[in-house]
């Protein structure tokens, strides 16, 4: 089964064409893995959707002009490949906007599909499905589960929200909380200078911090034994901390961060200016300006619960999306 997967989020939308393995969980011949997805196509795109979206509470035209040129390119490849089946997921930004419904019909045109604006606890879930699906593997010689220990705390940093979810097989307590990369920079970094002054990044810490009281209230996020991150925020942290010549999405999929890594990548992202972080090797053109928010939001989830590293996953929301396609 050949299916296509569409994530439109805060910064950015990206499509997933993958084919599906008979039998998820087993061997399933060759060109597959046990619990995997094999892809075909694996694009992303920074459209910044959600762009003005947390002072205006709606979704700028040109926003959505550059989300559905994206789209229509996606659209000619998920037909050139033949996929059976799309499903079309819009998160934080969409959520918000008083005029989603513009972009429920523009994308709606595009792919034949009506497009769903998830609620922070499907995100999560979509998040948490697509990050640890194939996290642990069994060892050839003895089948006994090898890989991070569960439960696991998957972390998705996005552009609007932050999800949290706790789970070992499957989620088992989720909640989305509205601080993300985009959403942080524009309420407080913007226009306060360059590199940030301290006041400014202050701000940014005390909304990361009364977000993750609400966490720590509401998922126990204690009982995990494994932090695993996800998304551009996160794996750009990890390229940098691993000293990447380039990004390399197969070197930074499940690599494993130390704290102090990721404290000292934030405080270097942080007195940088935006030209010094452009010219990160890692560094996409679309994060330059998001980045430091990004990574201080990991900074804080490492530091208030205490874990030692983080288990760096490139397979996130797309991927549930197309494993909910799979049945």
């Amino acid at each position: 089964m050949r299916v296509a997967a569409v994530d439109c989020g805060t910064n950015s939308v990206r499509l997933l064409i993958a084919d599906v393995a008979p039998g998820a969980g087993q061997s399933a011949g060759p060109g597959f893995e046990r619990g995997e997805l094999a892809d075909v196509e694996r694009l992303m795109e920074i459209v910044r959707l959600g762009e003005g979206v947390d002072r205006t509470g709606r979704l700028a035209p040109d926003a959505l002009a550059r989300t559905f040129k994206a789209m229509r390119s996606y659209q000619e490849l998920i037909e050139r490949h033949g996929a059976t089946a799309t499903r079309v997921v819009a998160t934080s930004a969409t959520r918000d906007a008083a005029n989603r419904h513009e972009f429920v019909h523009g994308a709606r045109e595009i792919f034949g599909v009506e497009p769903e604006v998830v609620s922070g606890a499907e995100e999560a879930e979509l998040s948490f499905t697509g990050a640890t699906r194939g996290l642990v593997r069994l060892s050839p010689e003895t089948e006994v589960p090898q890989g991070p220990l569960p439960p696991y705390l998957v972390v998705d940093i996005g552009g609007g929200s932050t999800e949290f979810v706790v789970g070992t097989e499957h989620a088992q307590a989720a909640l989305s909380v509205d601080i993300g990369c985009v959403r942080l920079t524009e309420r407080h970094l913007r226009d306060a200078g360059d590199p940030s002054p301290a006041p400014a990044l202050e701000a940014v810490v005390a909304d990361i911090e009364a977000a993750l009281d609400r966490v720590e209230a509401e998922v126990p996020v204690r009982d995990a034994h494994t932090l695993v991150g996800l998304a551009g925020s996160v794996t750009t942290v990890a390229g940098i901390a691993l000293g990447l010549p380039e990004y390399d999405s197969q070197r930074i999929h499940h690599s494993r961060i130390s704290a102090e890594q990721v404290h000292d990548v934030t405080r270097r992202l942080l007195a940088m200016t935006h030209g010094e972080r452009a010219e990160l090797a890692v560094m996409h053109p679309g994060r330059v300006d998001v980045i430091g928010a990004g990574a201080l939001i990991l900074d804080r989830i490492v530091r208030r619960f205490a874990f030692s590293q983080v288990v760096v996953s490139e397979h996130d929301i797309l991927d549930g999306i197309a494993w909910s396609l799979a049945g």
